[in-house]
């Protein structure tokens, strides 16, 4: 976590928005933008999270505009995601310049993307590691996620105290 908290010292000069980054925009990313801005909301902390997809392109096989594996656990927490009607959206370098931290959901999985798609800026990406549906289950994925925003949530209320 130390590493995140790093990377936000020195871009101190930006707007405080945290971008999460998937493959396609469809659940872990939008799950944790989700999740980041109901904590940091109720906590009260002065960020907001985006997200976006690193892939070339979107996928068809994603139907509608948010997975229904994300869709309900955060309902089942009680939590309305203010994105639901928004559909995946790929990422740009403006994207990059809009975030104070970037954030992406799969070090072996998103890191050879992003240093192709976006080698000019993907020194400022953090890693974590949840991985996708096809190789760790919803529940255990999205539990994942839980603890990581969680922590990150903690480590910025520390940080800007």
């Amino acid at each position: 976590m130390g590493q995140i908290v790093g990377g936000i010292t020195a871009l101190m000069n930006k707007t405080n928005r945290v971008l999460f980054l998937c493959t396609g925009n469809y659940y872990r990313s939008r799950y944790a933008e989700e999740l980041f801005n109901h904590q940091a909301g109720r906590e009260g902390l002065g960020w907001h999270a985006f997200s976006r997809g690193v892939a070339d392109k979107l996928f068809p096989e994603n139907v509608g505009p948010m997975s229904p594996y994300t869709l309900n656990a955060l309902q089942a927490k009680g939590i309305a995601p203010g994105g639901a009607a928004r559909g995946p959206v790929l990422c740009t370098v403006a994207d990059f310049a809009e975030a104070t931290l970037v954030v992406a959901l799969k070090d072996a999985e998103h890191r050879p993307m992003i240093e192709r798609r976006f080698a000019e800026v993907s020194h400022r990406v953090e890693y974590w590691n949840v991985d996708d549906i096809e190789f760790l289950d919803p529940p255990t994925a999205l539990g994942k996620i839980d603890e990581l925003v969680g922590r990150l949530i903690g480590s910025l209320q520390s940080r800007d105290r």
